[in-house]
C-alpha cells in the first residue's frame, strides 16, 4: 500500500542551476550566459567516459601547442600568404573603423538643453492659506514638489523661525523653505556687478544668533540684594517652571537642529557665526554659559582652523573656568566646568600657538596647568587617552617654555667666564687666613696649558692681587710665591721651564698699569724680590733682557726726562741671595761705573746707627732704652722704615740679623727682662719693614735656644699675630715641627709648657704632626687637665662670698696674690664653678676699692694686685679663666656692670688690661661681654634711657675698645711704665677679634656704633665718641682687610637693621655712609655715588668688584626709600639719573653688564622703575645713532650696544615680574622705544632684498634682537597711549613679512623664525588687549596675504602655522578643491578661479528621477561638461537580497556604464591588493626607520607598457622571502589597484604619486620571481612585514 501510495506522488523537479540574482549578464541582448558562472550542461565534455579520461582524468587542450608561443604563429599558419598580419593599412582601417562608431555613437546621443531651472516664486497668501501651506509643509506625507510652485511672503527673521517652531516642521523640509525664501531675497541682486553670494549667508548668521541670543536672554540670574535698602526681591527664571522651561527648551533645540545643516552647508558665514560664539561665550553669565559651552563644544572645529578665533575663545573659556571655581554655586556647575576643560585641553592638542601669550600665561599659568593635567573620564587601560595626555603634556612644556622665554623669566644663568672667574679667584685669594692650607689650593688649575692665555690671565690676577692698594694684608706677596712656587714645583717636568716663567713674569713688569703706579712700587719691589728669592725671577736675565733691548734712562745720571720706569726697578728690587758680580753689574748700571760712593752706602750706614740705637744689646752695649713704645720706635729710626727695599734686606740679612743670631746664643748669659725687651724691639723693627722672612729665622732660633720662660710665650706670641702671613709662607709645618721639639725638652726639663701645649694645637691646626705626636700632645692635655681639675663624685662647694678676696687689696706681700690663688684652687679644684665664683667676689671686691682710698695710684696699685691675683687663678685652670669671664659678663654681669660707677670703671679697666696683656683674657670675651652690649644699649636708648648709669658703662666699654683693637700704644696704668711688649700683646690678641667665628660679630655691632651715634637720646659727648670709634674703625686696614675677607658677614651686618624695620628711615643713609666707608676708602658724604667718582672701570676692577656688588645694592636701596619720601625724592631722582648713566653709557663687555644686572636685582620698585626708564632711554639713544649710510654691520654693531643695556634690565626686572609689580613707565619714552624698533625692522626689511647671503645672518642677528627687545617691553603692563598702539599697529605686517623671509628663501632660519612669530603674537595680543572697542574684529591686527617669491621653498609645518593667521576659512566640503576650467584652442585644460559656494542659490531637485535627462536642476549641467553618451544607468535594487556584496561591488556595479571595452576588461580581471601590501600605503614614510619603505609586490616592469593580469597575483618568491630586491623599494604604491568607478589604472596617480622616493624597478632579478599558472593556493602561508607602528 506505501508503496502504491508513494508511486502515485508526482516526480520531484529537475535541478537547474541558476545564477545568483545580482550576477548581471555578460551581453544586453546575446544569450552568452554569466561571467564567471559555468552550470553543468548535458553532453560536455567532461561527461564523456573513456579510458584516457578514466585514466589521466579530464584536461582541457591548450589555446596553443607551447604556452609560451605567441598568437601569432598560429595566425601565420593559418594565413599562406602572411601578408595580411603585418599589412600597415590593416591598422588604419581598424582605427577609421572606430573612429566611425564613436562618431555614430556622439550623433546618437541625446543632446543636453540649457538649464530650466527655475526658482519656486512667492507670492502673498491669506492667512488661512499661509496656514494651511506651513501645515502641508509640516506634513512629511505632503511632497515637496507640491509646495515647491510657490512659496508664501510674509513673515521674515525671528518670526519666520518661530513660525516653523510653532508648525514643528521637519530639519529637512525648513532647511528648504528657508533656503528657497533666501533665493528669492537674493534674486534682484546677482545679476548686480558687486553681488556677494555669500552676503545672505553673513545677513541669515545674523538673524540666527541674535535668535539664539534673545533665547539666551531669557536666562537671567538674580541680582545681588543691595545693602542697606530694604526691598523684598522675587526672581522668577525661565528655567524655574516647568511649562516655561518645556517651552523654551523646544523652541532652543528646534534651533540647535536648523542651526547644524545651516552651517554644514554654509548657510550661515563661519566666521561670522563663530566670531558671535566667541564673543558670547565671553559675555554670557554662568546660566548662559552652559548652553554656549555646549556650542562651542560642538563648533569648536572650525575655531580652531584659526588663531585669531581661538585665542579669544581660550580667553573666554579661562574666564568663564575661573568663575566657576570662585562661585558660591561650583558644586552645581561640575558639567561645564568639565566642558570648559574639555574645550582648553582640545585647544591645546590642536592649536598650541593659540596658548603662546605672555599676558594669559602670567594671569593664569596655575590653572591652565591645573586645567590640562587633569585629563577627563579616562581608565588605565586607555591607550589613546593617555597619548592625548602626553601629547598635551609635551604642548604644555613648550607653550611654558615660550611664554617664559618673552617674559624674560626663569632666565638661564650666565657663567662669567672671564669677569667671574677673575672675581672668584680674588675671593680665593681673600680667603687665605691663619687656619688655610696652602695645599689644598688649586689656583693654578692643572688642567690650564701653561702657555694659554688662561695661565696668563692667572698669573696677572695673581701679581696683581699681591701689589695692589685696593687689597689688604702683608700677607699678598707671600701666598703669591707660595702658589707659584708649587704650581712650578708640580709642573716642573712638564713645559714650564724657569725660563719661561720669567719671561710671563717680566712681560708682566713691564706693560701692566698696577706696576707703573707710583704707590705700588714697594710692594712690586718686595715682590719680585721674593720671587728672586724663590728662584722663580732671575735677576741676572732681568738686567740683560733690558740692556739688550737697548733701554734707556736705566742710569741715575741721565735726566730725569728720559728716565725709564726700569730704573726704580733696578734701585728697589732687593737682592736677597746675590753675587758680588750682579751687584757690581747693577751698581754699574744704576749709578754708573765711575761711582764711587753711592747713596745706598749713605742710607745703609744712617740705618745701622739707627738699629744700634734702638738695640744696644745686640752690639755690645750695656743699658737698654728706658721705654720704648711703638710710636717711639718709629720716630727712632725714620731712615730703616722710608729706605728702599734693596737697603732694607742687605742691611737686615748680611748684617742685622747675623747680629741677633750671635745676642740669641749669648742671652742665656743675660737677665730675661733685657732679652725679652731687645727680642720685641727686634720683631717690630722687623715687622716695620716687612722683613717677615728674618723674623720667622730670628724666632725659630730663639724658640731653640732660650731658656727663659717669659721669652718663650713672647716667641709664641709673635706666631700667633703673624699666624696668616705664616700660612701664606707655608711654613707652618716646620713652626710646629719646633715648637714640638721645644715642648719635648721643656717637658723633660720640667718647665713650663701650658702655653706651647696651645700653640702647638694652633699652629697644627690637624695638619702637621704625626699620630704619635698628636697622640702625646692629647695626652699631656688630659693629664695637664686632671691634674688641675681633678673630678669626683662629691665636689666641694664654693661659697657665694669669700671674704679673703676683699682682704687682698690691703696685703702688701709680694706673694700675696699667689699664696691667695694657691689656696682657694686647692680647697676648690674639684668643683667647676670655683673660677666663675673668684671672678664675682673680685668685681665685688673692686667695687669697694674707690672706698677704700681716694688716692688714684693707690687704687691702681689695688687693681693690679687683683689682677696678678686672677692671673694666678688663670695659671690653675685647664681651660684659663677666660670663658668664666664671658658666662658672667653674658649672665648675672650684665645688670652689675650698669650699677659700676666712674672710680669703679677706672680700677676695673687696670684689671681687664692687664689679664689681656697677660692672655688670661681674649680680647674677643671682652667684646662680646662687655663692648657690644653697650653698644646695642645705647642705640636702643629710648625714653626709658638712665644717662647717669647706661653713659658711665657705654663710655667705658667704648674706652676698653679703642685700647683693645685701635690704638696703637695701650698704657694699662700710669704707674706702670709703658713697654714695647704690652703694646705687642695687645696687637697679637687682638687679631683674634678679626678672624671666624668673631669678626661676624664685630660686622654686625658696627651698625650699633651709627645707632649709636644719631641717637637724639643719647649726650653730645657719647655721640661723639661714638662717631669717632666708628671713623677710626672704618679705616682700619686690619677691618678692611677682614671685610674684603668676609663680604658676607658685612652685608648682613648691615642689612639686619634695616629689613628688621627697627631703626627709621632717616638712618639707612648714615648706614649706607658707613658701609660704603669701610669697602671704598671714600669720605663720608650724602652722595650715594660717590664710589662711582673714579669710573665704571675701577669699580668694576676685579679687586673691587665684590664689595662694589655690595655697595651698589645698599647705595639702590637707599635711593629706593628716599624716593619714596616727598621731601628727598628730588634728589634721590638725581641720584639714580647719574648712577644710570655712569653704568649705561659706559661701554661694557657682556660679563660685566649681567655683573650690575645682578647687583641690582631684588631694588624696590620705585628704584626698578627709574633703573629700568633710563635703560630704555638709553637703548633708544644708542638706536638713534644710526651713520650715514645705514649698513647691516652698523646696525649690528649698535643692537649690541643696547643689548649689553637689555641684558642689565631684564635681570633687574626679573623679580618685579614674578610677584606681579606694576611698572609705571615712562610714557614718552614708550613711545619713542616704539618708533625705533618700527623704524629698526623696516630698515631690516628692506635690507633683506637688497642684501647679499654673507650679510643676511648679520640682519638676522639683529632683528632677532629686536624682536627680544620687543617682546621685554610688551611684558610691562601699563598704559598705550594712541601713538604707542598706531606705532605697533604699522609694526604687525613689517614683522610678519619678517616671520615669512626667515621661513623660506635664502635667510630661512628655524629659530628666527620661531621667534618673530611668537613675537607676533605677543603684539596682536597685546593690541587687542588694550583696543578701545568692547568687541573687536578678531582678525583686525592679523595679515590677509602671504607673499614671497620663495614660497615653493616653504616647509610644510611653517605653512600650516601661517595660514592659521589668515581671515579664510576653510571652504565648504562641496566646493572645496573645485575650481572653474575651460579647454583653449589648443585643446589644453586651463584652470580659473576656484568655484565658490552658494548655498542660497543650489536648491533641492523636486523632480523624480525617471532616467530623462532634463537639466533642470539649480546646478546645471554646464558647469560639469557633461555629456550624453547614450548609456544607461543601473538601476539600484532595492531588495536586500539581490544587493552586490561589498568586495564584488567595484567588479560589477559601475554605476555608469559608460566606459570602454578596454577599460572594463582591465578593470574586471584586478584583483584587490592584499592586506601585507597595502599596509605600506597608510602613511608617509611609515615604517621606513629599519625596514625602509615596505614592498609592493606585482608592479610591472620598467620596459612594459602595460602590466599583466597575472601580475597582480604575487609569486611565491616574493612572498616567502623577506630579502628585498632593489625593486621593492619603488614608492608607487598605488600601482596595483585601480580607481573605483573610472577603471583607469592608477600607477602615478593617487596620494603617493607626490612622495619623494626613489624610482627603481619592481623587480630586477628573475631568479627571485616565481610565475604560476593560476591564482595562488588559498592555502599557502603568507610571509607579512609588520610595518613601523605609527608614533605621533
Amino acid at each position: 500500500m506505501k508503496q502504491e501510495k508513494r508511486g502515485q506522488e508526482p516526480p520531484s523537479p529537475i535541478y537547474e542551476s541558476l545564477p545568483p540574482p545580482w550576477l548581471p549578464k555578460s551581453h544586453r541582448t546575446a544569450d552568452v550566459g554569466y561571467p564567471g558562472f559555468h552550470p553543468p550542461r548535458p553532453g560536455q565534455d567532461e561527461d564523456v567516459l573513456s579510458d584516457k579520461h578514466i585514466k589521466d582524468g579530464f584536461l582541457l587542450p591548450l589555446p596553443v601547442p607551447d604556452e609560451h608561443q605567441s598568437a601569432a604563429v598560429t595566425f601565420l599558419q593559418q594565413d599562406a600568404k602572411g601578408g595580411r598580419m603585418f599589412d600597415q593599412n590593416m591598422l588604419a582601417d581598424l582605427e577609421h573603423l572606430m573612429n566611425d562608431i564613436f562618431t555614430r555613437k556622439a550623433d546618437s546621443a541625446f543632446t543636453i538643453q540649457s538649464s530650466a531651472f527655475k526658482i519656486p516664486s512667492r507670492v502673498t497668501m491669506s492667512d488661512t492659506k499661509r496656514q494651511t501651506w506651513f501645515a502641508e509643509l509640516a506634513n512629511p506625507d505632503v511632497p515637496l514638489s507640491k509646495l515647491g510652485k510657490s512659496v508664501p511672503h510674509g513673515a521674515k527673521g525671528h518670526d519666520l523661525l518661530d513660525l516653523l517652531h510653532t508648525n514643528n516642521v521637519a530639519i529637512p523640509r525648513a532647511v528648504w523653505f528657508l533656503r528657497v525664501f533666501g533665493a528669492n531675497e537674493t534674486a534682484g541682486l546677482r545679476n548686480k556687478p558687486s553681488y556677494n553670494p555669500t552676503q545672505y549667508s553673513v545677513d541669515w548668521a545674523i538673524v540666527v544668533t541674535s535668535y539664539i541670543k534673545k533665547q539666551l536672554a531669557d536666562i537671567a540670574l538674580p541680582s545681588a540684594p543691595r545693602p542697606g535698602m530694604n526691598i523684598k526681591q522675587t526672581f522668577k527664571g525661565v528655567l524655574s517652571d516647568t511649562e516655561s522651561r518645556d517651552r523654551w527648551v523646544s523652541r532652543f533645540t528646534y534651533c540647535l537642529k536648523l542651526l547644524r545643516p545651516f552651517y554644514d552647508e554654509g548657510l550661515v558665514d563661519h566666521r561670522t557665526f563663530l566670531t558671535w560664539i566667541v564673543i558670547q561665550m565671553a559675555a554670557c553669565n554662568l546660566a548662559q554659559a552652559g548652553f554656549v559651552a555646549h556650542l562651542a563644544d560642538e563648533y569648536l572645529d572650525g575655531a580652531l582652523e584659526k588663531r585669531p578665533l581661538a585665542k579669544p575663545l581660550l580667553d573666554a573659556c579661562i574666564a568663564k573656568l575661573n568663575e566657576v571655581r570662585t562661585t558660591s554655586a561650583q558644586g552645581h556647575l561640575n558639567k561645564l566646568e568639565e566642558i570648559l576643560k574639555s574645550l582648553i585641553q582640545r585647544i591645546c592638542v590642536a592649536l598650541p600657538d593659540t596658548f603662546v601669550s605672555p599676558r594669559t600665561w602670567l594671569a593664569h599659568s596655575l590653572l591652565l596647568c591645573s586645567a590640562l593635567a587633569s585629563p577627563a573620564d579616562s581608565g588605565p587601560s586607555d591607550c589613546r587617552r593617555r597619548d592625548f595626555q602626553q601629547l598635551i603634556s609635551d604642548n604644555l612644556r613648550d607653550i611654558q617654555r615660550r611664554n617664559d622665554a618673552m617674559l624674560f623669566r626663569n632666565l638661564p644663568p650666565r657663567k662669567l667666564e672671564r669677569l667671574g672667574s677673575l672675581v672668584v679667584d680674588i675671593q680665593i685669594l681673600n680667603s687665605i687666613c691663619s687656619s688655610t692650607d696652602m695645599s689644598t689650593i688649586s689656583f693654578f688649575s692643572s688642567q690650564i696649558p701653561d702657555s694659554s692665555s688662561s695661565f696668563v690671565d692667572k698669573l696677572d690676577t695673581l701679581l696683581t692681587w699681591a701689589v695692589t692698594s685696593l687689597q689688604y694684608g702683608s700677607h699678598r706677596p707671600y701666598a703669591a710665591v707660595t702658589l707659584l712656587r708649587a704650581y712650578h714645583e708640580r709642573n716642573a717636568r712638564r713645559e714650564l721651564s724657569s725660563a719661561t716663567l720669567h719671561d710671563y713674569l717680566f712681560d708682566w713688569l713691564d706693560s701692566k698699569p698696577v706696576v707703573r703706579e707710583a704707590g705700588n712700587l714697594r710692594a712690586v719691589a718686595g715682590l719680585f724680590g721674593k720671587l728672586m728669592k724663590s728662584g722663580l725671577f732671575d735677576y741676572a736675565a732681568y738686567v740683560q733682557r733690558l740692556v739688550a733691548r737697548g733701554e734707556e734712562g736705566l742710569s741715575l745720571s741721565e735726566p730725569d726726562e728720559t728716565a725709564s720706569f726700569h730704573r726704580n726697578l733696578l734701585r728697589w728690587i732687593p737682592l736677597h741671595n746675590t753675587t758680588s758680580s750682579l751687584s757690581n753689574q747693577r751698581k754699574v748700571m744704576v749709578y754708573g761705573a765711575r761711582a764711587r760712593q753711592t747713596p745706598e752706602d749713605v742710607c745703609e750706614r744712617e740705618m745701622r746707627r739707627e738699629i744700634r740705637a734702638i738695640l744696644p744689646l745686640v752690639f755690645g752695649g750695656d743699658t737698654l732704652p728706658p721705654s720704648v713704645s711703638m710710636t717711639s720706635l718709629q720716630t727712632s729710626c725714620p731712615t730703616v722704615l722710608s729706605a728702599p727695599c734693596f737697603e732694607q734686606v742687605r742691611t737686615i740679612k748680611q748684617w742685622l740679623l747675623p747680629n741677633l743670631h750671635k745676642f740669641t746664643s749669648r742671652s742665656q748669659s743675660l737677665d730675661e727682662i733685657s732679652t725679652l725687651k731687645t727680642y720685641s724691639t727686634a720683631v717690630e723693627l722687623l715687622s716695620y719693614t716687612h722683613s717677615y722672612g728674618s723674623l720667622l729665622e730670628l724666632s725659630l732660633s730663639v724658640l731653640s735656644q732660650t731658656t727663659h720662660a717669659e721669652l718663650l710665650t713672647a716667641v709664641g706670641e709673635v706666631f700667633h699675630r703673624f699666624a696668616t702671613i705664616w700660612t701664606a709662607m707655608n711654613v707652618t709645618g716646620t713652626i710646629t715641627s719646633t715648637l714640638y721639639s721645644t715642648y719635648l725638652l721643656w717637658r723633660t726639663q720640667g718647665g713650663k709648657t701650658r702655653s706651647l701645649l696651645a700653640l702647638i694645637i694652633e699652629m697644627d691646626n690637624g695638619q702637621q704632626l704625626d699620630a704619635t705626636a698628636k697622640t702625646q700632645v692629647d695626652n699631656d692635655i688630659a693629664a695637664f687637665t686632671h691634674a688641675l681639675a681633678p673630678k669626683t663624685e662629691h665636689p666641694e662647694a664654693v661659697p657665694s662670698v669669700m671674704p679673703e678676696i676683699l682682704l687682698l687689696a690691703e696685703d702688701s706681700k709680694p706673694d700675696a696674690p699667689s699664696i691667695l690663688a694657691n689656696s682657694l684652687w686647692y680647697r676648690y679644684r674639684t668643683s667647676g664653678d670655683w673660677a666663675w665664683k673668684v671672678w664675682d667676689n673680685t668685681v665685688a671686691s673692686l667695687r669697694q676699692v674707690p672706698i677704700m682710698s681716694e688716692d688714684h695710684e693707690l687704687r691702681h696699685t689695688y687693681a693690679l694686685r687683683y689682677g696678678q691675683f686672677l692671673l694666678n687663678v688663670d695659671h690653675h685652670l685647664p681651660g684659663g679663666i677666660d670663658n668664666d669671664v664671658l658666662q658672667w659678663f653674658l649672665g648675672t654681669g650684665k645688670s652689675e656692670v650698669l650699677g659700676l660707677t666712674l672710680e669703679t670703671w677706672d680700677v676695673l679697666r687696670v684689671v681687664l688690661l692687664f689679664l689681656c696683656v697677660h692672655g688670661a683674657l681674649s680680647t674677643t670675651t671682652l667684646l662680646q661681654g662687655l663692648v657690644y652690649p653697650a653698644w646695642q644699649l645705647g642705640a636702643d636708648a629710648g625714653p626709658l634711657y638712665q644717662p647717669h648709669n647706661m653713659e658711665t658703662f657705654i663710655q667705658a666699654a667704648s674706652e676698653l675698645f679703642d685700647a683693645l683693637v685701635l690704638q696703637e700704644d695701650c698704657s694699662i696704668s700710669p704707674i706702670v711704665p709703658q713697654e714695647l711688649l704690652d703694646a705687642q700683646r695687645i696687637r697679637t690678641w687682638r687679631q683674634d677679634a678679626f678672624r671666624e667665628p668673631h669678626f661676624t660679630l664685630l660686622a654686625s655691632n658696627i651698625p650699633n656704633l651709627v645707632l649709636l651715634e644719631h641717637n637724639n637720646v643719647v649726650s653730645d659727648g657719647l655721640r661723639g665718641t661714638a662717631r669717632d670709634l666708628r671713623l677710626r674703625t672704618c679705616e682700619s686696614r686690619d677691618i678692611r682687610q677682614s671685610c674684603y675677607r668676609n663680604l658676607d658677614a658685612v652685608r648682613k651686618g648691615f642689612e639686619h637693621p634695616i629689613q628688621s624695620g627697627m631703626v627709621a628711615e632717616t638712618l639707612y643713609e648714615p648706614l649706607v655712609n658707613a658701609l660704603k666707608m669701610i669697602l671704598s676708602e671714600s669720605n663720608e658724604d650724602t652722595d650715594v655715588n660717590s664710589f662711582l667718582s673714579t669710573g665704571i672701570s675701577s669699580v668694576l676692577s676685579p679687586c673691587t668688584l665684590a664689595a662694589t656688588a655690595v655697595q651698589l645694592q645698599f647705595g639702590l636701596r637707599q635711593l629706593g626709600r628716599a624716593l619714596a619720601c616727598e621731601s628727598t625724592k628730588q634728589g634721590a631722582s638725581a641720584s639714580l639719573d647719574k648712577m644710570t648713566s655712569l653704568i649705561f653709557h659706559h661701554s661694557m663687555a657682556s660679563e660685566e653688564a649681567y655683573f650690575i644686572a645682578e647687583m641690582a636685582r631684588g631694588v624696590d620698585g620705585p628704584v626698578a622703575i627709574k633703573f629700568i626708564n633710563n635703560g630704555f632711554k638709553s637703548i633708544v639713544d644708542i638706536l638713534n645713532r644710526a651713520p650715514t649710510p645705514s649698513t647691516p654691520e652698523s646696525l649690528l654693531a649698535r643692537v649690541g650696544r643696547a643689548g649689553e643695556v637689555l641684558r642689565v634690565l631684564s635681570h633687574v626686572s626679573e623679580p618685579l615680574r614674578e610677584e606681579g609689580t606694576g611698572l609705571d613707565l615712562d610714557v614718552s619714552t614708550q613711545e619713542r622705544l616704539a618708533k625705533i624698533i618700527l623704524e629698526s625692522f623696516q630698515f631690516a626689511n628692506v635690507m633683506f632684498s637688497k642684501t647679499t647671503d654673507s650679510s643676511l645672518r648679520v640682519i638676522t642677528e639683529a632683528v632677532i634682537f629686536l624682536a627680544r627687545l620687543l617682546q621685554f617691553d610688551l611684558g610691562f603692563p601699563g598704559i598705550r597711549t594712541t601713538h604707542f598702539r598706531d606705532t605697533c599697529e604699522k609694526m604687525t605686517p613689517v614683522l610678519f613679512d619678517l616671520v615669512v623671509i626667515h621661513a623660506c628663501g635664502p635667510a630661512q632660519d628655524a629659530v628666527a623664525f620661531a621667534l618673530l612669530l611668537d613675537t607676533l603674537y605677543f603684539l596682536i595680543d597685546d593690541l587687542f588687549l588694550h583696543s578701545k572697542t568692547s568687541s573687536p574684529d578678531p582678525f583686525k591686527y592679523y595679515p590677509t596675504k602671504l607673499q614671497s617669491p620663495h614660497l615653493n621653498s616653504l616647509p610644510s609645518s611653517h605653512r600650516i602655522r601661517l595660514l592659521t593667521l589668515f581671515p579664510h576659512l576653510r571652504p565648504n566640503a562641496v566646493v572645496q578643491d573645485l575650481t572653474h576650467a575651460h579647454r583653449d584652442s589648443t585643446g589644453l585644460l586651463v584652470y580659473g578661479a576656484p568655484v565658490q559656494n552658494r548655498p542660497w542659490e543650489w536648491i533641492e531637485n523636486l523632480d523624480k528621477d525617471d532616467g530623462v535627462i532634463r537639466n533642470n536642476a539649480s546646478l546645471s549641467l554646464e558647469l560639469f561638461g557633461a555629456k550624453a553618451t547614450g548609456d544607461h544607468l543601473i538601476g539600484y535594487v532595492q531588495d536586500e537580497e539581490r544587493c552586490v556584496p561589498t568586495r564584488l561591488e567595484g567588479v560589477f556595479e559601475d554605476k555608469i556604464t559608460a566606459e570602454s571595452v578596454f577599460h572594463r576588461d582591465w578593470r574586471e580581471t584586478r584583483l584587490p591588493a592584499h592586506s601585507d601590501v597595502r599596509a605600506g600605503e597608510r602613511g608617509i614614510g611609515e615604517g621606513e626607520d629599519e625596514l625602509g619603505t615596505l614592498p609592493i609586490f606585482g608592479l610591472q616592469k620598467p620596459g612594459s607598457r602595460r602590466v599583466s593580469p597575472a601580475s597582480s597575483v604575487r609569486s611565491r618568491g616574493s612572498v616567502s622571502s623577506v630579502r628585498r630586491s632593489p625593486g621593492s623599494l619603488s614608492g608607487n604604491r598605488s600601482a596595483v589597484s585601480t580607481r573605483e568607478g573610472t577603471g583607469e589604472s592608477g600607477i602615478g596617480s593617487g596620494p603617493a604619486a607626490g612622495r619623494k622616493r626613489k624610482a627603481s624597478a619592481s623587480v630586477d632579478d628573475d631568479d627571485e620571481v616565481e610565475i604560476i599558472e593560476g591564482p595562488a593556493s588559498a592555502n599557502l602561508k603568507k610571509a607579512k612585514i609588520k610595518p613601523k607602528p605609527k608614533t605621533k
